[in-house]
């Protein structure tokens, strides 16, 4: 049955609003020109569809800050998307150094295109007094950052801190702009991330929102990746990899919202000397447990006038060892001459 021209037109007039308010090229859904009609009972005719991809399929490569994992920029449809609002989401309090841990990396990554520009940094004191700021020097030795390539403002209230953030992210003076929010505020619906999102549009550069210990709402951020802290690998050394050590940092991160992924998840390591990610492979990373049964000997540090390793520790008792002083004897005052002298005020 084929469909009548009033039919038509109300369809090709409800693609052009859909693609209005998605912003999808306009020119790709016009309505085409009329022609003579088509018998579609006929079988050697094949009715012609036109598939529209939105949003970033048609963008250019230097649209998207890459991660150099390519399974992960892959999935995303090319990376994090420069010029937009990108969620970096932590479902709990104790997530808040990881997803803090994360954006650096981003912020790293950032500023070796934008070089010569800082980033800023916006959260309210509530957020700074429960995750603190980042070491200046570990900003460095991690991620290759100087303290002045970082800005933070402190506003008292989230209003404020939201105005600040929209403010800052229609200027071209800042390479990003970071938004730190705790929990699920009222404030922070889909009118102000859409806002935050068009003014990172228009700007050409991009707003991170990292959320810490909220739901995941709607939001107006084409991507949300869920961040939290992944065990560590052993250090690696020449003779291979040390056993109870911490190695570089790690990072579980889920796609939680893409419009152009599925759902996934990946386990990343930064590497602080390279200042990139690494993905690490499922099987590459062996269970604390599975260590200690490998390696029952405690790890002790080398000896500092030789190259003998000092010998391990004997067993720590939570009773005093027999032939030592019973455990209700004081100290004498030959031993601890101080004990009872005033305590330090200054």
């Amino acid at each position: 049955m084929a469909m009548s021209a009033v039919a038509r037109d109300t369809v090709f007039a409800l693609r052009r609003q859909i693609a209005k308010i998605e912003g999808t090229l306009p020119e790709r859904l016009e309505v085409p020109a009329p022609s003579a009609p088509v018998d579609v009972a006929r079988s050697d005719i094949t009715p012609e569809i036109t598939i529209v991809r939105r949003g970033l399929a048609v963008a250019s490569p230097d649209a998207f800050l890459r991660t150099g994992i390519e399974h992960l920029d892959t999935a995303l449809g090319g990376g994090l998307p420069k010029a937009a609002l990108s969620e970096i989401h932590g479902l709990e309090t104790r997530d808040a150094g990881a997803v803090a841990g994360f954006a650096l990396s981003l912020a790293s990554l950032i500023l070796r295109e934008k070089q010569g520009l800082p980033i800023l940094w916006v959260g309210t004191a509530e957020i700074f007094r429960e995750a603190g700021f980042p070491y200046a020097s570990g900003l460095h030795a991690l991620f290759g950052i100087e303290p002045e390539q970082l800005l933070f403002s402190e506003a008292p209230k989230l209003l404020d801190a939201l105005w600040i953030a929209e403010e800052a992210a229609r200027m071209t003076a800042f390479a990003a702009v970071m938004l730190e929010i705790r929990g699920s505020p009222r404030l922070l619906d889909l009118t102000a991330t859409r806002r935050l999102h068009a003014r990172a549009q228009n700007a050409g550069r991009p707003v991170l929102l990292l959320r810490q210990a909220g739901e995941a709402e709607p939001t107006a951020a084409p991507v949300r990746l869920i961040v939290s802290a992944a065990s560590a690998a052993s250090r690696e050394t020449v003779a291979g990899p040390l056993a109870g050590s911490i190695g570089r940092p790690a990072f579980t991160v889920d796609i939680g919202k893409s419009r152009t992924a599925l759902p996934g998840q990946f386990t990343l390591e930064w590497n602080p000397d390279e200042h990139a990610f690494e993905e690490r492979r499922r099987g590459e990373e062996r269970r604390p447990q599975e260590e200690r049964a490998t390696n029952p000997v405690a790890v002790v540090s080398a000896s500092a006038r030789g190259a003998d390793p000092a010998p391990a520790s004997g067993a720590v008792l939570a009773f005093p060892a027999p032939g030592s002083p019973a455990s209700g004897d004081q100290p004498s005052r030959q031993q601890h001459p101080a004990h009872r002298g005033p305590r330090r005020t200054g």
